[in-house]
Protein backbone atom coordinates (compact mmCIF):
# COMPACT_ATOMS: atom_id res chain seq x y z
CA UNK A 1 0.00 0.00 0.00
CA UNK A 2 1.02 3.63 -0.41
CA UNK A 3 -0.17 7.14 0.43
CA UNK A 4 -1.72 9.11 -2.41
CA UNK A 5 -3.73 12.28 -2.94
CA UNK A 6 -6.88 11.09 -4.72
CA UNK A 7 -10.06 12.57 -6.14
CA UNK A 8 -13.08 10.51 -7.21
CA UNK A 9 -15.23 13.39 -8.42
CA UNK A 10 -14.72 16.69 -10.20
CA UNK A 11 -14.88 19.89 -8.22
CA UNK A 12 -12.95 22.35 -6.03
CA UNK A 13 -9.67 21.53 -4.26
CA UNK A 14 -11.62 20.02 -1.36
CA UNK A 15 -12.52 16.93 -3.45
CA UNK A 16 -8.92 15.78 -2.93
CA UNK A 17 -8.12 13.61 0.06
CA UNK A 18 -5.14 11.59 1.27
CA UNK A 19 -5.72 7.84 1.26
CA UNK A 20 -3.89 4.52 1.34
CA UNK A 21 -4.24 2.79 -2.04
CA UNK A 22 -2.54 -0.23 -3.63
CA UNK A 23 1.05 0.26 -4.72
CA UNK A 24 1.31 -0.17 -8.51
CA UNK A 25 3.20 -3.05 -10.13
CA UNK A 26 5.30 -2.39 -13.23
CA UNK A 27 4.56 -4.24 -16.48
CA UNK A 28 7.53 -5.68 -18.45
CA UNK A 29 8.14 -2.33 -20.22
CA UNK A 30 7.51 -0.13 -17.18
CA UNK A 31 9.46 1.44 -14.34
CA UNK A 32 8.26 1.80 -10.74
CA UNK A 33 9.38 5.12 -9.25
CA UNK A 34 9.53 6.13 -5.61
CA UNK A 35 8.36 9.72 -5.90
CA UNK A 36 10.38 12.24 -3.89
CA UNK A 37 8.91 15.45 -5.31
CA UNK A 38 6.14 16.51 -7.65
CA UNK A 39 4.24 19.71 -8.47
CA UNK A 40 0.74 21.15 -8.61
CA UNK A 41 0.12 23.13 -11.78
CA UNK A 42 -2.62 24.44 -14.05
CA UNK A 43 -2.94 21.07 -15.77
CA UNK A 44 -3.62 19.29 -12.48
CA UNK A 45 -6.17 21.90 -11.45
CA UNK A 46 -7.87 21.82 -14.84
CA UNK A 47 -8.30 18.04 -14.80
CA UNK A 48 -9.45 18.09 -11.17
CA UNK A 49 -12.07 20.78 -11.67
CA UNK A 50 -13.08 19.86 -15.25
CA UNK A 51 -13.60 23.61 -15.71
CA UNK A 52 -13.25 23.03 -19.43
CA UNK A 53 -15.80 20.34 -20.24
CA UNK A 54 -13.63 19.13 -23.13
CA UNK A 55 -11.12 17.81 -20.60
CA UNK A 56 -13.65 15.14 -19.57
CA UNK A 57 -13.19 13.44 -22.94
CA UNK A 58 -9.66 12.63 -21.75
CA UNK A 59 -10.17 12.24 -18.00
CA UNK A 60 -13.61 10.61 -17.86
CA UNK A 61 -17.06 11.98 -18.68
CA UNK A 62 -18.75 11.47 -15.32
CA UNK A 63 -15.87 10.86 -12.92
CA UNK A 64 -12.06 10.81 -13.05
CA UNK A 65 -10.63 7.62 -14.50
CA UNK A 66 -7.22 8.52 -13.05
CA UNK A 67 -7.92 9.49 -9.42
CA UNK A 68 -4.25 10.27 -8.67
CA UNK A 69 -3.15 13.49 -10.36
CA UNK A 70 0.41 14.80 -10.71
CA UNK A 71 2.15 15.03 -14.08
CA UNK A 72 5.64 16.15 -13.03
CA UNK A 73 7.88 14.06 -10.82
CA UNK A 74 11.38 13.41 -9.58
CA UNK A 75 12.38 10.32 -7.64
CA UNK A 76 14.30 7.07 -7.52
CA UNK A 77 13.67 3.96 -9.60
CA UNK A 78 12.39 1.30 -7.18
CA UNK A 79 12.19 -1.57 -9.66
CA UNK A 80 11.93 -2.21 -13.40
CA UNK A 81 9.98 -4.58 -15.61
CA UNK A 82 11.70 -7.56 -17.19
CA UNK A 83 12.08 -5.88 -20.60
CA UNK A 84 13.46 -2.56 -19.35
CA UNK A 85 17.05 -1.74 -20.35
CA UNK A 86 17.31 2.08 -20.09
CA UNK A 87 16.87 2.34 -16.33
CA UNK A 88 17.78 0.32 -13.27
CA UNK A 89 16.84 0.27 -9.59
CA UNK A 90 18.49 3.15 -7.75
CA UNK A 91 18.55 5.59 -10.69
CA UNK A 92 17.50 9.15 -9.90
CA UNK A 93 14.97 10.23 -12.54
CA UNK A 94 12.58 13.03 -13.44
CA UNK A 95 9.81 13.20 -16.00
CA UNK A 96 6.33 14.13 -17.12
CA UNK A 97 3.09 12.19 -17.59
CA UNK A 98 -0.15 13.98 -18.48
CA UNK A 99 -1.77 10.84 -19.91
CA UNK A 100 -2.22 8.69 -16.80
CA UNK A 101 -0.73 11.14 -14.23
CA UNK A 102 0.05 9.45 -10.88
CA UNK A 103 2.81 11.58 -9.32
CA UNK A 104 0.75 12.76 -6.32
CA UNK A 105 1.60 9.51 -4.56
CA UNK A 106 4.50 7.70 -2.95
CA UNK A 107 4.93 5.49 -6.02
CA UNK A 108 4.08 5.81 -9.71
CA UNK A 109 4.54 3.89 -12.96
CA UNK A 110 6.21 5.16 -16.14
CA UNK A 111 6.78 3.52 -19.49
CA UNK A 112 10.49 3.00 -20.14
CA UNK A 113 10.23 5.05 -23.35
CA UNK A 114 8.06 7.74 -21.79
CA UNK A 115 9.00 11.36 -21.11
CA UNK A 116 11.64 10.57 -18.48
CA UNK A 117 15.40 10.85 -18.03
CA UNK A 118 18.11 10.65 -15.39
CA UNK A 119 18.27 13.64 -13.05
CA UNK A 120 20.36 16.59 -14.25
CA UNK A 121 23.69 16.64 -12.46
CA UNK A 122 23.68 18.96 -9.44
CA UNK A 123 19.89 18.98 -9.14
CA UNK A 124 17.94 17.90 -6.07
CA UNK A 125 14.58 16.16 -6.43
CA UNK A 126 12.82 19.36 -5.36
CA UNK A 127 14.65 21.35 -8.04
CA UNK A 128 14.14 18.74 -10.76
CA UNK A 129 10.42 18.09 -10.24
CA UNK A 130 9.29 21.39 -11.88
CA UNK A 131 11.62 21.16 -14.88
CA UNK A 132 9.11 20.04 -17.50
CA UNK A 133 5.53 21.29 -17.24
CA UNK A 134 6.13 24.95 -18.00
CA UNK A 135 9.13 24.35 -20.24
CA UNK A 136 7.48 21.79 -22.52
CA UNK A 137 4.41 23.97 -23.06
CA UNK A 138 6.68 26.91 -23.87
CA UNK A 139 8.87 24.77 -26.14
CA UNK A 140 5.89 23.51 -28.17
CA UNK A 141 4.68 27.06 -28.79
CA UNK A 142 8.13 28.48 -29.56
CA UNK A 143 8.73 25.72 -32.11
CA UNK A 144 5.30 26.31 -33.67
CA UNK A 145 6.11 30.00 -34.07
CA UNK A 146 9.40 29.05 -35.78
CA UNK A 147 11.26 31.88 -34.09
CA UNK A 148 14.68 32.79 -35.40
CA UNK A 149 17.72 34.29 -33.71
CA UNK A 150 17.58 38.07 -33.61
CA UNK A 151 13.81 38.34 -33.91
CA UNK A 152 11.99 40.57 -31.41
CA UNK A 153 9.49 38.57 -29.35
CA UNK A 154 7.21 39.42 -26.42
CA UNK A 155 6.12 37.22 -23.51
CA UNK A 156 3.07 38.29 -21.50
CA UNK A 157 2.85 36.65 -18.08
CA UNK A 158 6.58 36.14 -17.68
CA UNK A 159 6.41 35.01 -14.05
CA UNK A 160 4.27 31.89 -14.43
CA UNK A 161 5.68 28.41 -14.95
CA UNK A 162 5.21 28.67 -18.72
CA UNK A 163 6.13 32.34 -19.04
CA UNK A 164 9.31 32.12 -16.95
CA UNK A 165 10.38 29.08 -18.96
CA UNK A 166 9.57 30.84 -22.24
CA UNK A 167 11.77 33.82 -21.40
CA UNK A 168 14.73 31.54 -20.73
CA UNK A 169 14.15 29.34 -23.78
CA UNK A 170 13.65 32.30 -26.12
CA UNK A 171 16.89 33.82 -24.85
CA UNK A 172 18.61 30.47 -25.49
CA UNK A 173 17.35 30.53 -29.08
CA UNK A 174 18.86 33.97 -29.56
CA UNK A 175 15.76 36.12 -29.81
CA UNK A 176 15.37 39.65 -28.47
CA UNK A 177 13.04 39.09 -25.51
CA UNK A 178 10.59 41.65 -24.12
CA UNK A 179 8.77 40.33 -21.05
CA UNK A 180 5.67 41.62 -19.25
CA UNK A 181 5.06 41.30 -15.51
CA UNK A 182 4.00 43.24 -12.40
CA UNK A 183 6.15 45.70 -10.45
CA UNK A 184 7.43 43.34 -7.69
CA UNK A 185 8.87 40.89 -10.22
CA UNK A 186 10.79 43.14 -12.61
CA UNK A 187 14.19 42.13 -11.25
CA UNK A 188 13.33 38.42 -11.30
CA UNK A 189 12.22 38.50 -14.93
CA UNK A 190 15.28 40.51 -15.92
CA UNK A 191 17.44 37.84 -14.26
CA UNK A 192 15.78 35.17 -16.42
CA UNK A 193 17.29 36.78 -19.49
CA UNK A 194 14.74 39.30 -20.74
CA UNK A 195 16.34 42.17 -22.67
CA UNK A 196 13.48 44.49 -21.73
CA UNK A 197 10.85 44.18 -19.01
CA UNK A 198 7.50 45.98 -19.12
CA UNK A 199 5.56 46.68 -15.92
CA UNK A 200 1.94 46.09 -16.94
CA UNK A 201 0.70 48.24 -14.05
CA UNK A 202 2.44 51.21 -15.69
CA UNK A 203 2.19 50.46 -19.43
CA UNK A 204 -0.23 48.65 -21.73
CA UNK A 205 2.09 46.64 -23.96
CA UNK A 206 -0.55 46.36 -26.69
CA UNK A 207 -0.30 50.12 -27.25
CA UNK A 208 3.43 50.12 -27.98
CA UNK A 209 4.87 51.29 -31.29
CA UNK A 210 7.37 48.43 -31.45
CA UNK A 211 6.47 45.43 -33.59
CA UNK A 212 7.19 41.78 -32.77
CA UNK A 213 7.56 38.60 -34.80
CA UNK A 214 6.02 36.55 -32.00
CA UNK A 215 3.71 37.52 -29.13
CA UNK A 216 3.32 34.72 -26.59
CA UNK A 217 0.52 35.25 -24.09
CA UNK A 218 1.56 32.76 -21.41
CA UNK A 219 -1.39 33.69 -19.16
CA UNK A 220 -4.08 34.08 -21.81
CA UNK A 221 -5.20 37.49 -20.57
CA UNK A 222 -5.04 39.31 -23.91
CA UNK A 223 -6.61 38.48 -27.26
CA UNK A 224 -5.35 38.20 -30.80
CA UNK A 225 -7.39 41.28 -31.66
CA UNK A 226 -5.70 43.33 -28.94
CA UNK A 227 -2.22 42.16 -29.92
CA UNK A 228 -2.50 42.45 -33.72
CA UNK A 229 -1.29 46.05 -33.75
CA UNK A 230 2.09 45.07 -32.23
CA UNK A 231 2.64 42.13 -34.57
CA UNK A 232 4.74 42.44 -37.69
CA UNK A 233 3.01 41.82 -41.02
CA UNK A 234 3.53 38.06 -40.76
CA UNK A 235 3.75 37.98 -36.96
CA UNK A 236 2.39 35.13 -34.87
CA UNK A 237 0.28 35.23 -31.71
CA UNK A 238 -0.08 32.21 -29.42
CA UNK A 239 -2.03 32.01 -26.18
CA UNK A 240 -2.01 29.28 -23.55
CA UNK A 241 -5.78 29.66 -23.11
CA UNK A 242 -8.84 29.06 -25.32
CA UNK A 243 -9.66 32.77 -25.33
CA UNK A 244 -13.03 34.52 -24.83
CA UNK A 245 -15.80 32.24 -26.04
CA UNK A 246 -13.22 29.63 -27.02
CA UNK A 247 -12.21 31.77 -30.00
CA UNK A 248 -8.54 30.76 -30.26
CA UNK A 249 -8.93 27.27 -31.82
CA UNK A 250 -11.32 28.78 -34.40
CA UNK A 251 -8.99 31.68 -35.19
CA UNK A 252 -6.14 29.18 -35.58
CA UNK A 253 -8.09 27.63 -38.46
CA UNK A 254 -9.04 30.93 -40.09
CA UNK A 255 -6.15 33.40 -39.71
CA UNK A 256 -3.45 31.34 -41.51
CA UNK A 257 -5.61 31.37 -44.66
CA UNK A 258 -4.95 35.07 -45.25
CA UNK A 259 -1.13 34.96 -45.25
CA UNK A 260 -0.62 37.84 -42.81
CA UNK A 261 -0.73 38.10 -39.03
CA UNK A 262 -2.00 34.85 -37.59
CA UNK A 263 -2.97 33.03 -34.43
CA UNK A 264 -1.69 29.50 -33.85
CA UNK A 265 -3.04 27.04 -31.30
CA UNK A 266 -0.55 24.15 -31.06
CA UNK A 267 -1.57 20.92 -29.33
CA UNK A 268 1.01 20.30 -26.58
CA UNK A 269 3.04 17.11 -26.59
CA UNK A 270 6.26 15.92 -25.01
CA UNK A 271 8.78 13.23 -25.93
CA UNK A 272 11.79 11.65 -24.22
CA UNK A 273 13.94 13.72 -26.59
CA UNK A 274 12.34 16.90 -25.24
CA UNK A 275 13.18 15.78 -21.71
CA UNK A 276 16.82 15.24 -22.63
CA UNK A 277 16.90 18.66 -24.30
CA UNK A 278 15.58 20.38 -21.17
CA UNK A 279 17.94 18.34 -18.97
CA UNK A 280 20.91 19.51 -21.07
CA UNK A 281 19.84 23.14 -20.68
CA UNK A 282 19.45 22.63 -16.93
CA UNK A 283 22.92 21.12 -16.63
CA UNK A 284 24.38 24.00 -18.65
CA UNK A 285 22.67 26.56 -16.40
CA UNK A 286 20.68 27.91 -19.37
CA UNK A 287 17.33 26.98 -17.87
CA UNK A 288 16.27 26.76 -14.23
CA UNK A 289 12.63 26.56 -13.12
CA UNK A 290 11.41 29.25 -10.76
CA UNK A 291 10.01 27.82 -7.50
CA UNK A 292 7.42 29.81 -5.57
CA UNK A 293 6.23 27.62 -2.70
CA UNK A 294 6.89 24.11 -1.38
CA UNK A 295 4.16 22.01 0.27
CA UNK A 296 4.02 18.46 1.60
CA UNK A 297 1.76 15.70 0.26
CA UNK A 298 -0.72 16.17 3.11
CA UNK A 299 -1.02 19.86 2.16
CA UNK A 300 -2.28 19.01 -1.34
CA UNK A 301 -5.61 20.81 -0.96
CA UNK A 302 -3.86 23.97 0.17
CA UNK A 303 -1.45 23.73 -2.77
CA UNK A 304 -4.36 23.43 -5.24
CA UNK A 305 -6.06 26.43 -3.65
CA UNK A 306 -2.93 28.52 -4.06
CA UNK A 307 -2.37 27.54 -7.69
CA UNK A 308 -5.96 28.47 -8.47
CA UNK A 309 -5.39 32.03 -7.24
CA UNK A 310 -3.32 32.39 -10.45
CA UNK A 311 -0.86 34.42 -8.41
CA UNK A 312 1.93 31.85 -8.21
CA UNK A 313 5.38 32.85 -9.38
CA UNK A 314 6.85 29.96 -11.32
CA UNK A 315 6.12 26.59 -9.78
CA UNK A 316 4.54 25.03 -6.71
CA UNK A 317 6.43 21.93 -5.56
CA UNK A 318 5.16 19.06 -3.40
CA UNK A 319 7.66 17.05 -1.34
CA UNK A 320 6.59 13.43 -0.96
CA UNK A 321 9.63 12.03 0.88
Amino acid sequence: MMKAAVHFQYGPPEVIRLEEIPKPEPAPDEVLIRVHATTVNRTDCGFRSAEYIISRFFSGLLRPKNPVLGNEFAGIVESVGAAVTKFKAGDGVFGYNDITFGAHAEYMIMKENGAMALLPSGYTFTEAAPLLEGSHYALVDIRAANVQAGQPVLVNGATGAIGSAAVQLLRHFGTEVTAVCATPHLALVKSLGAHEVIDYTQEDFTQRNKKYDFVFDAVGKRTFGQCKRILKDKGIYISTELGPGGQNPLLALITPLFGGKKLLFPIPSITAEDVYFIRDLAEQGTFKPVIDRIYTLDQMVEAHRYVETRQKIGNVVITVV
